[in-house]
Order: structure tokens, then C-alpha cells, then sequence
């Protein structure tokens, strides 16, 4: 019998599954679908297609790695994130779909027809500043990384998504940028992985995902206090701040930034119904 599509699909989820990947069936489909050049969705319209050449060969290789647990994303090259493409790899957090709550909340911060410079501190791979300033025209942006083969990476996803004239990026310690008065909106998903747990987590995280944008110090909050302190004393007074947080963290973050006098503190879940985000705005001079 010859083969077809759909059975070399199952062929690669068995060797997934059996591997103990729990997400075996959509990482087949999402690989089978990159080498066939096929978005996602069509994949199963080929099916009963009979096997192009050397699509077996082409799909083990991947296989293997993703047995390894390397990310789907970095075998991929890219990940999708609201909406846009994003170049991943090595060099920054793999965007993630609970951060696009962060995207939902600052979005309705962002006024829609009037110029507004976003900061977004630890930018990565600038998925945040870039789905931001994709979604309002009139905005522009500075994104800040401490490591700069991020800043390398977040560069080239803004020349694809055709944002570079509107952003600015900057290889550079948040506490190197002492004037954040020009900013009209501050975003940030910091490192918030207390260090004690960060050999605990998925190997896709821990042994991919750089270890300066998850070790957020011994319990979790150092990134959160700096980004406080600088948004305290440099920000203007009025200035929104918008925080991703760990799933335990709101109670915490929350009184940080009560003790810092910052108002109209929110926290918005995300799609899972976790605690995810914290918004409030500077009150001080």
C-alpha cells in the first residue's frame, strides 16, 4: 500500500506520543505542515495526498529533536504571537500566549490616534513592543535588553514586520537609562523564576530559554523591585505601568507596588483563568 500524508502524520504523533510528548498530536501536524510548506489548517485536507519524496527522511531529523525537547518553536524558527510571525531562538524567551494578555491589557492604555513612546524593559525578542505598535500606528517604541544578541534578534523582527522606523532598541541594564520621562506607557515581562526553582522546570525552558530572562532572584522579585524603583523615580507622574507576573505572584507585586504609591492597581487573568497581569499607574513626581 502506498503512503500517504495522513499516514506518515500518524506515523510522526506515534513517535511523539511514545516519546511522552503531550502535545504530540499538534507538534506532528506543526511539523509535517512546515516541510510541506502547508499552513496547519490545510494539513488534513492532504491526507489521502500520496507522500512527497523524502518527506520521511525530511521529518525525522525534527522529530528527534523535538524528542529531545528542543522547542517546537526553535525547530520551527519562528512562533506565532497576536497575530505576526516572530523569529525565535536561542537568544530570547520563546513568546508565549499568556503574554498577549499583557498586549490585551496595555492595548487599551494605548490611545489609538495619538502619538505615545512605549518602553518595554527586557524586550526579548520584542514580541510585546512590536504586537503593540502593530496594533497603533501613531505609537513608537524603545526596547531594552541587557543581553544584546536579544537586541539583535528583536531587531530583526521588527525589519520583518516592517516596524523598524517606529522602533528602538537599545542593548543596555534598565538601570543605565536614568530619563524614562518621554515614556507614556512602561511594559515589562521580567525574569520571575525564583533561582532555587528554575532546575524544576520543563526542559524546554530550562535548558533553551536564556537563563538571564528567567532567574528573577531568590524569591522571584528582584526584577520587580528594580523596575518599581527606576518607573518611581524616572517615570512621569501618571505613567502606566503594565507587569506580567508568575501565576503565585500578584499578592506580592501588588504590595510592592502599593508600598511604591502607585494607583489603580489591576490584575487581569489570562485565557486559562490564571493571574497574569498587573497594571497601575506612577504616582510619583
Amino acid at each position: 500500500m502506498n503512503e500517504t500524508v495522513g499516514r506518515v502524520l500518524c506515523w510522526a504523533q506515534q513517535r511523539l506520543k511514545t516519546a511522552g510528548l503531550e502535545e504530540a498530536k499538534l507538534d506532528a501536524r506543526c511539523l509535517t505542515a512546515h516541510i510541506l510548506g502547508l499552513e496547519r489548517s490545510a494539513l488534513l485536507a492532504r491526507a489521502q495526498d500520496p507522500t512527497p519524496a523524502n518527506l520521511t527522511a525530511q521529518l525525522a531529523p525534527l522529530l528527534e529533536r523535538r524528542i529531545a525537547r528542543e522547542p517546537l518553536a526553535h525547530i520551527l524558527g519562528y512562533t506565532d504571537f497576536y497575530g505576526h510571525s516572530f523569529k525565535t531562538d536561542r537568544r530570547a524567551l520563546v513568546p508565549r500566549a499568556d503574554s498577549e494578555t499583557l498586549v490585551d491589557v496595555a492595548l487599551r492604555l494605548l490611545p489609538a490616534d495619538a502619538p505615545m513612546m512605549v518602553a518595554d524593559l527586557g524586550t526579548g525578542s520584542g514580541c510585546l513592543l512590536l504586537s503593540l505598535l502593530a496594533e497603533r500606528p501613531h505609537a513608537t517604541g524603545l526596547g531594552l535588553d541587557a543581553d544584546p544578541r536579544a537586541i539583535d534578534l528583536a531587531r530583526e523582527n521588527a525589519a520583518g514586520l516592517e516596524l523598524a522606523g517606529r522602533a528602538r532598541f537599545l542593548a543596555a541594564p534598565w538601570s543605565e537609562v536614568a530619563d524614562w520621562s518621554g515614556a507614556g506607557l512602561i511594559v515589562s515581562n521580567p525574569p520571575y523564576v525564583a533561582t532555587t526553582v528554575i532546575d524544576t522546570l520543563e526542559p524546554e525552558v530550562r535548558d533553551h530559554d536564556p537563563p538571564l530572562a528567567l532567574d528573577g532572584g531568590a524569591d522571584g522579585l528582584a526584577a520587580y523591585r528594580q523596575i518599581i524603583g527606576l518607573v518611581t523615580n524616572h517615570a512621569r507622574t501618571g505613567t502606566p505601568l503594565v507587569l506580567e507576573i508568575g501565576f503565585d505572584q500578584a499578592a506580592m507585586v501588588s504590595r510592592l507596588l502599593e508600598d511604591a504609591g502607585f494607583s489603580g492597581i489591576t490584575l487581569t487573568r489570562d485565557l486559562s483563568g490564571n493571574p497574569r497581569v498587573l497594571s497601575a499607574v506612577n504616582k510619583s513626581p
